[in-house]
């Protein structure tokens, strides 16, 4: 493997970890060249839109200057680019992995939508608590599922739900949600102990 790839990151957005998580596992990261990137909701980055019209982090700029956006789509591709066992290529493993994804996925963007709202001058409090219902229902869900994410070979999927842990820790600290999923919280322990993880830690500045 040669030549070099752009992403456009952030050290403090959950999709930009999953894609360095996944780049650690991959023994990728020297491959890559992390461009720092603001890609706030009300300032489209014309840095970022020159190559991804929707202003999103992360992006991923390969050697021919085409671009990847949408962080499971830039994990699969560097899972592709080195042959690598983060996408289950058939069979139950497959959709099991997808389908934690996809739970992890919506966990953070329901908590990222509730972070938003809370932030408001005048937070509309049906939504906050739509939000909030969303996340214990998922949490609960997740404590259940907690034997099998133990179990099965590190995945996109195991990937996903740590980062949406590791944000509900950085966002919403007082949120105490180990104690509504112990299980989970076990788990998670274990994972943070990766040095994909311990690597990849949300940080401000």
């Amino acid at each position: 493997m040669s030549g070099s790839l752009t992403l456009h990151w952030s050290p403090k957005s959950p999709y930009v970890r999953k894609v360095m998580v996944c780049a650690h596992e991959l023994g990728l990261v020297p491959r890559l060249n992390l461009v720092r990137s603001v890609a706030a909701m009300l300032k489209p980055n014309p840095a970022i839109m020159a190559v991804n019209p929707l202003s999103k982090i992360p992006t991923l700029v390969r050697e021919d200057g085409s671009a990847l956006s949408d962080s499971v789509v830039i994990c699969e591709y560097l899972n592709a680019m080195a042959g690598g066992p983060l996408f289950p290529a058939e069979g139950e493993a497959r959709w099991q992995a997808l389908h934690w994804h996809a739970l992890g996925d919506g966990l953070l963007d329901a908590l990222i939508l509730w972070r938003n709202e809370r932030e408001r001058q005048m937070p509309l409090q049906p939504l906050v608590d739509a939000f909030e219902l969303k996340t214990r229902a998922s949490l609960q869900w997740l404590d259940a599922q907690a034997p099998a994410l133990e179990a099965a070979p590190l995945s996109i999927g195991q990937i996903t739900v740590g980062c949406a842990l590791g944000y509900l820790d950085y966002r919403f600290d007082a949120f105490g949600w180990r104690t509504q999923a112990p299980a989970l919280a076990r788990w998670f322990a274990g994972l943070c102990e990766r040095p994909s993880f311990r690597a990849t830690e949300p940080a401000d500045g």
